[in-house]
């Protein structure tokens, strides 16, 4: 038998990418609310019927200009604290794209702007928990060799 007061709560579904180029990092300004105006990975909500990888493919081509194969896509797990996002409850699963040296981005839908940013020091504050989202990605470098065409 269930609770008659028992609250459900029905989590927005998004996907996020970290894009390497490099010892780089593409992230995107904000241009609207929460954060507006701050930096952020690429990513945003799976449509009806999408994948979190087409999704996170899509996200980063509709925000940065950049193409990339949704199979290629390395997943670095689900980012689900309740507090993650001031709008409510939000689960994001984050990927890994790694992309040539030479990948031009330009803002796009919903980006006001897009910058290359060394992986390790990647500035001010990033929006939500997309800081750690890019620690997840470093370690995921560290551990498993990817090659993301960085000078040694």
């Amino acid at each position: 038998m269930t609770d008659t007061n028992e609250v459900i709560e029905r989590p927005f579904y998004t996907a996020d990418v970290v894009c390497i180029r490099g010892d780089e990092v593409l992230l995107i300004k904000r241009g609207w609310p929460p954060y507006e105006g701050s930096w952020a990975l690429a990513g945003g909500h799976c449509d009806a019927g999408e994948t979190s990888r087409a999704a996170a493919a899509r996200e980063l081509f509709e925000e940065t200009g950049v193409v990339t194969d949704a199979a290629a896509l390395i997943p670095l797990g689900v980012f689900d604290d309740p507090d993650r996002d001031p709008r409510g409850r939000y689960v994001t699963v984050a990927y890994l794209a790694v992309v040539p040296a030479d990948t031009e981005a330009t803002a796009g839908d919903d980006a006001a702007a897009v910058r290359w940013a060394p992986l390790d020091s990647p500035g001010e504050d990033l929006a939500f928990d997309h800081a750690l989202i890019l620690d997840a990605a470093r370690l995921h470098l560290a551990n498993h060799h990817v090659s993301t065409g960085a000078h040694a």
